[in-house]
């Protein structure tokens, strides 16, 4: 009895009677309500809605695959069949590859139904495809393999516009052949008429050859062709099942972006050079346009230099305005006294590749060499350089305060340029990147010791 009084007294005197803890009970009543309410009906992790169907059984609701509203469970379907449709057409692809080449190359060449040359020219630089095909094939499968085992059975965690990125390289080999085939078509109707033997071995071969259904060399041969055009579409069947905010979905823009510029610029290319056919032609807006034309002083920079193209970066291209000063002291006088010329100016850069892969994902080694391709802009639809490439190795790239809207680049012993860019701060880039590439390259000390009276820069400049 005393205890009990004691209690009462106690609970009176902490103010907590039996009104306010029915309340409190009441209101954490409310709350696990609520919570079960939210927990019944939890955003969608995908899209944010809350258009979930309500599951009465636990054990379902438990196993509802990532909490998706219906919306969302069609789209991740959609986008796995999409991602499966890529890979496995890239690989029906690289079976037509190998066909041509131990169905067709091997057997021709070995019974010297064609010369070396003949060769080549009915099948370019197929090998140089099914390299690229062997290598991208074996990374996409790679990615499905490692999705499934750590249980994405959505292949969400698959990233095909970051791959394909990675593996652009195979662009340019694609319009190697696709500019060649009509020449290649050409010369094997030449040679069919004229060397009858070629003629019974293609026959034969269709016919008998269960391995090729049914189909000539010919239809075999339009499979790059085929295979290009292609990429668009399937990039764009994953991007239209891809939410924004997926991490890949700005890669796949990016990926249909370059592969549409490419084909664009192969069409261009196979007008110059007055063929009939072009392949599949897409809506052109200003990015694709601007990407055609890179695409297209690449190629001259590449061809002007002579590198292998799975040695070369190219680390900046862009519009610069170039002016030459016909001596030092142009800046006691200020830039406004030059005069400038507007130029089109690409940074390479030469890697050495560890690996022997020719791919572009493959680990870069040392720079060999780097260089400053000047090039005019477009007079009569092409493109022409101002000068030989200058070699970084044997320049000096130097700034002053007192203009630090320009920067100077100097040439042992030949001529001195100074550079600009409208916005200043990419004029301070290009002087950044041009600089690292000239002093990793040749003894810079020795270089600079070369020429006493250059703007050397002080502790006051731009890092």
């Amino acid at each position: 009895a005393t205890r009990t009084k004691s209690v009462d007294v106690e609970r009176a005197d902490s103010g907590i009677g039996q009104m306010p803890a029915r309340k409190w009970r009441n209101r954490a009543s409310e709350t696990l309500s609520s919570l079960q309410a939210w927990e019944a009906h939890r955003p969608c992790t995908d899209c944010g809605e809350r258009d979930l169907p309500v599951e009465t059984d636990v054990q379902n609701c438990n196993q509802r695959r990532a909490d998706l509203c219906e919306k969302c469970r069609k789209r991740r379907t959609e986008r796995k069949e999409s991602v499966l449709e890529f890979v496995n057409t890239e690989a029906s692809y690289g079976e037509d590859l190998r066909i041509i080449k131990e169905e067709f190359y091997l057997p021709m060449q070995a019974a010297g139904l064609l010369s070396q040359e003949q060769l080549l020219g009915i099948f370019s630089n197929i090998q140089e495809l099914i390299d690229l095909n062997e290598n991208f094939l074996e990374i996409l499968q790679e990615e499905i393999d490692q999705a499934f085992d750590q249980g994405d059975d959505d292949l969400m965690t698959v990233c095909i516009g970051e791959i394909f990125l990675e593996f652009v390289n195979m662009l340019p080999a694609f319009q190697t052949y696709c500019l060649q085939q009509s020449s290649s078509v050409n010369m094997l109707n030449a040679l069919e008429k004229e060397k009858e033997l070629l003629r019974i071995f293609l026959n034969v071969s269709q016919n008998d050859n269960t391995a090729l259904r049914r189909m000539n060399l010919r239809s075999f041969l339009m499979a790059p062709l085929q295979r290009v055009t292609k990429y668009p579409l399937l990039l764009s069947r994953i991007i239209k099942a891809t939410t924004e905010y997926h991490p890949d979905h700005g890669s796949l823009r990016e990926a249909k972006s370059r592969i549409e510029s490419h084909l664009e610029h192969i069409n261009m290319k196979t007008k110059q050079e007055g063929n009939t056919w072009t392949l599949r032609s897409f809506r052109q807006d200003s990015k694709k346009k601007r990407e055609v034309i890179n695409i297209e002083m690449r190629e001259t920079a590449l061809k002007t230099v002579g590198w292998l193209r799975e040695e070369t970066r190219f680390v900046m291209e862009g519009s610069l305005q170039l002016a030459q000063p016909p001596d030092g002291q142009w800046v006691k006088k200020g830039s406004k006294t030059l005069k400038f010329q507007n130029m089109q100016v690409l940074l390479l850069v030469n890697m050495k590749r560890v690996s022997e892969s020719s791919l572009e994902s493959a680990e870069p080694g040392p720079v060999k060499d780097a260089v400053l391709v000047l090039i005019r802009d477009k007079n009569n639809g092409k493109f022409h350089l101002l000068r030989e490439p200058l070699r970084l190795s044997n320049c000096i790239v130097s700034t002053d305060p007192d203009c630090d809207d320009t920067f100077e680049l100097i040439e042992i012993r030949r001529e001195a340029f100074v550079f600009r860019d409208s916005d200043r701060a990419r004029t301070h880039h290009w002087f950044r990147q041009i600089r690292r590439y000239s002093r990793e390259l040749g003894s810079w000390k020795k270089r600079r010791n070369a020429l006493p009276n250059i703007m050397i820069s002080t502790p006051h400049t731009r890092p």
